[in-house]
């Protein structure tokens, strides 16, 4: 049995579309929280081949905030950015933004994407696919790290950030601590609204570790794992995953490790 407190997997997106109004306001409250997307962004940019127009996936694009991370990192150069959310509140508030022409939103579960691609009109595969703090969220990972491998061109990049502390006793400890004594008193203060915030704690403890993350990845068919962690009190807390669809179908390559570095 639930408590009303508690959000079950399926009721993230309505947990989100409650939250919406306030969320950017949120995320401002976390340090680092827009410099780490970018930092995420110049990863998936640094793989790229350079194309006459960009065409990205941010999947999982919430109210916004990883889209403009793209944009900014991307510039001047063409770009098409389709923006997917399973929250239509979240939705609401990244439409409501200024975007340059070729940045449009949908409204959709990952988990739909290997057979709503063609509606989203992705029925052409795509360069590169962000997704920040969504896998944590998704009820089948293996399936939707399938579905986005089939969405990438040949030689495209997948690149994810999430929050992943199964492993580590003081990453689990840090995460706890920050969660009960900041996170989830600022989302009382700032809308009287602790529901969403107390799922984040859960899902990050609950999320697997980097090592099995990176496991679901290759067993996809990507190659060229690689993983970072930053800085600061999110070290080994947070995570940024890149991996590449081989340019050719083959034998998927060995999981490489990057060593730990400042994102």
């Amino acid at each position: 049995m639930r408590t009303p407190s508690m959000i079950a997997t399926e009721d993230v997106p309505e947990a989100f579309d409650s939250a919406a109004p306030r969320y950017d306001l949120m995320v401002a409250l976390n340090p680092g929280y827009h410099r780490h997307l970018r930092s995420a962004a110049a990863a998936l940019a640094e793989r790229l081949a350079p194309v006459e127009t960009t065409r990205i996936v941010d999947l999982g694009c919430g109210s916004g905030a990883s889209t403009r991370a793209l944009v900014q990192q991307f510039g001047q150069s063409r770009l098409d950015v389709v923006g997917i959310d399973a929250s239509s509140g979240m939705l609401k508030q990244a439409e409501a933004k200024p975007w340059p022409a070729g940045v449009r939103f949908v409204h959709g579960l990952a988990e739909e994407l290997a057979w709503s691609r063609g509606d989203w009109g992705l029925s052409d595969p795509v360069d590169g696919v962000f997704a920040a703090y969504l896998f944590r969220n998704v009820t089948e990972r293996d399936k939707v790290l399938a579905a986005v491998h089939d969405l990438l061109v040949p030689g495209g990049v997948l690149v994810t950030q999430e929050y992943s502390v199964a492993g580590s006793r003081l990453a689990q400890w840090i995460w706890t601590v920050v969660c009960w004594l900041v996170v989830i008193p600022l989302s009382w203060l700032t809308s009287r609204e602790s529901r969403l915030y107390r799922y984040l704690w859960r899902s990050v403890q609950r999320f697997d570790s980097v090592d099995s993350f990176t496991d679901r990845m290759s067993a996809a068919g990507y190659v060229d794992v690689e993983v970072r962690t930053v800085p600061g009190w999110q070290r080994g807390i947070l995570h940024t995953f890149r991996a590449r669809k081989p340019a050719e179908q083959g034998p998927s390559g060995p999981v490489m490790d990057e060593p730990a570095r400042g994102a």
